[in-house]
């Protein structure tokens, strides 16, 4: 009976042997399926309380996936081997590092020939990285490549489709079967299956492309970016309706859809559906079946009331009355409706089975979005606000993204990008800590640090011991919180030596600039101080002021803290933006000759802005205040804060005989007022009628109960 039992266990021991060695490999690919199968699915969740939501799918349909309409698994497997060759593509397979390694990260844009037609929306991308600080005219310094060749509309039915792209990349000398480059597409495929087929090899390319499906995205290679329309605003726009820290405001529609029913082909289960869900009160969905040429053909039933109901309502009233907004796939994944949504701050009801949702690389879509099951109905809750991105944004985000895969070091955390004012502007060059940006104090109930660097920009030589600039370098010193003060020499004549100089208690450095306004907002290691008192050498405070401000700025280091103010308005007569230096209860501006600002926006002033804008004001040695506040602005949505001040500050032209008359220096600041705001796409100055003072500023008590007393002295 041993005998046998050992017979046997040898014969099963054997059996699993050469299982595993001759079947090993199909086991392991199998297994490997399931696991990849499961990871694609996992992004749909599958409701606790789903048998309480009424079902109007068939269950063979629940049962099937529904990213592939009508098209079988090997189908599926045989067009993404056509379309995508170089499925393992990953960054370390199918990038060279080493054209990054000596210049950085450089973009270089083929040159654009006349023959080539290219679309409105291509245009856009190619200026957003043209005029983005990664451009570079040089391809020997370039990292990454762009073509010049419209690849976003390959849909070979469309007037935009290019035609023989395989012939005219082969001739490029740079192509390399695609490495380094990134191609961008918006739409893929035609009727009636509408694949991802691009209708051309991108060989070891990077692909940028709206509704990526999951099977087909390479992560950590790929990036799926969102679908916007050719009138998508390149910069700008309108402003978003929902605001830093605001709570959103209970809207008069719970949910709300309107748009095009197919009657038939891909995505018209998904549309169909949402009829049922349809009250006329609370839950808005409206759809018209005129679409397509043929659609009266295939018309139904509910096709005349549908889309007599459909005219009833304003689509961008629907928006921005509601609190949710279904984002339905079309014939593609991805819709223009998820970006109108963010715009309009309705909460996006994402159904799209199978949707790489745009940059989840660094984007953690669940804090912003739900996103359900096409094949059930919806379970909302309350989430985070996120603003939509214009094409500028988007296009952007890109190459961010790529240059955070190559400098890991210099990468941003994923927090930046998923928390205002987001990971565009938090420079990694800087820093990646989050306590040395001005963002994240409040919301880790950390402060800056408790002293400041005084900045002076001198532009006239010291001939009297009596000159503003001696008296102004006395008073900052005695402040308590003074930690060093900087000179900026930016005079044709040299310095005084040391011995000319103010005794005072803390350091005073002097530093040569190269006689430009922009110096003053260049990011000088010698700042060793989160906060910056930037400061004109005509400019009179007492200590009282400086250290009144200061306090002030602890409590909102993100924004300007100062002095003097300026405003801008809407001059409907000459269609265009006015600048005022009128002392009035409102103001935009706190101008730099005496305000307090975080010295990150030094980094943000030097790397962040183009070169274009840097050079206008150092041409006209003029407006580079007007540029801070229209950045820091920009940065924050929030206007700067004004601080009590005995005198009011008079606004000194520069010295320079060419702009010496008064009319001409307030003009150039008009005209900058003007062209920043066309760089920015709009204005981002916010008006204020909000003024700080110390308390019992000005009440009828004892100077002795007041701890700023020196502020109310004439």
């Amino acid at each position: 009976m041993q005998t046998r039992k050992k017979y046997i266990f040898i014969t099963f021991f054997a059996s699993w042997l050469l299982l595993f060695f001759f079947g090993g490999d199909q086991i392991r690919r199998l297994a490997f399926l399931s696991r990849k199968k499961a990871t694609v699915l996992k992004n749909w969740p599958r409701w606790t309380d789903r048998s309480l939501l009424k079902s109007f799918a068939d269950p063979e349909e629940l049962q099937s996936d529904g990213g592939h309409h009508k098209q079988s698994a090997k189908a599926r497997r045989e067009s993404r081997i056509n379309i995508y060759k170089h499925s393992r593509c990953r960054m370390e397979t199918c990038f060279d590092f080493s054209r990054c390694e000596k210049h950085g990260f450089k973009v270089f844009v083929y040159p654009m020939e006349r023959e080539d037609p290219v679309s409105e929306s291509y245009l856009k991308i190619i200026t957003s990285i043209e005029e983005s600080r990664y451009y570079t005219s040089n391809p020997e310094e370039a990292c990454l490549f762009i073509l010049n060749i419209d690849t976003l509309d390959r849909d070979h039915l469309s007037i935009q489709y290019v035609h023989n792209i395989n012939d005219k990349i082969q001739g490029f000398p740079l192509w390399n079967d695609g490495r380094n480059h990134l191609i961008f597409n918006l739409y893929s495929g035609t009727w009636p299956n509408y694949t991802e087929d691009l209708g051309f090899d991108i060989g070891q390319a990077i692909l940028a492309k709206a509704s990526f499906y999951v099977e087909n995205f390479r992560p950590g290679f790929d990036i799926s970016i969102p679908l916007f329309s050719k009138e998508h605003p390149q910069k700008g726009g309108e402003r978003g309706w929902l605001y830093q820290n605001s709570v959103p405001p209970k809207k008069k529609y719970m949910l709300a859809f309107k748009g095009k029913r197919y009657l038939t082909g891909i995505g018209s289960d998904t549309r169909n559906a949402l009829h049922h869900i349809h009250n006329g009160k609370e839950i808005i969905s409206l759809t018209t079946c005129k679409h397509g040429k043929d659609w009266e053909k295939h018309k139904d039933t509910r096709c005349d009331k549908d889309n007599l109901d459909y005219e009833k309502f304003d689509y961008q009233e629907l928006l921005h009355n509601s609190t949710f907004c279904i984002i339905p796939r079309g014939r593609r994944l991805g819709s223009f409706r998820f970006l109108e949504a963010l715009q309009a701050a309705c909460i996006p009801v994402l159904l799209s089975n199978g949707w790489e949702l745009p940059f989840s690389e660094v984007i953690d879509w669940s804090k912003s979005a739900i996103v359900g099951d096409e094949r059930l109905l919806l379970q909302p809750c309350w989430i985070d606000e996120l603003l939509a991105a214009r094409v500028m944004k988007a296009v952007s985000i890109s190459p961010q993204i790529i240059k955070d895969r190559l400098f890991l070091r210099e990468s941003r955390p994923k927090f930046l990008w998923n928390t205002l004012p987001g990971g565009l502007l938090a420079l990694p060059e800087y820093s990646t800590h989050l306590g040395d940006f001005p963002f994240y104090h409040l919301q880790h109930g950390s402060s800056p640090s408790g002293k400041f660097t005084a900045f002076i920009r001198a532009v006239s030589p010291v001939v009297s011991l009596s000159q503003p600039i001696l008296k102004l370098i006395q008073a900052v010193s005695r402040s308590q919180h003074c930690a060093q003060i900087l000179v900026l020499w930016s005079c044709e004549k040299p310095p005084p030596p040391r011995g000319r100089w103010p005794q005072t208690a803390v350091p005073l450095t002097v530093i040569h600039g190269r006689r430009k306004v922009s110096d003053r907002f260049f990011p000088y290691s010698a700042i060793g101080t989160d906060a910056v008192l930037s400061l004109d050498e005509h400019t009179s405070l007492s200590t009282s002021e400086v250290d009144f401000a200061f306090v002030v700025w602890r409590s909102f280091p993100d924004r300007i803290v100062g002095f003097p103010m300026r405003s801008h308005f809407w001059d409907s007569s000459q269609s265009q933006w006015g600048y005022t230096s009128k002392w009035t209860n409102e103001f935009s501006m706190v101008l730099t000759a005496a305000a307090f600002h975080h010295r990150y926006y030094h980094s943000l002033f030097t790397n962040y802005l183009p070169a274009s804008l840097r050079s206008l004001i150092d041409q006209l040695s003029n407006c580079e205040d007007i540029l801070m506040n229209f950045l820091v602005s920009a940065v924050t949505k929030l206007p700067p804060i004004k601080v009590t001040q005995k005198k009011q500050h008079q606004e000194a032209a520069p010295q320079s005989a060419a702009v010496s008359s008064g009319n001409l220096h307030f003009s150039q600041r008009q005209d900058c007022l003007n062209r920043f705001a066309a760089w920015f796409g709009y204005m981002p100055l916010v008006h204020s009628q909000l003024r700080l003072d110390p308390v019992l500023f000005k009440d009828q008590v004892s100077v002795l109960r007041k701890k700023y007393r020196h502020l109310e002295k004439p």
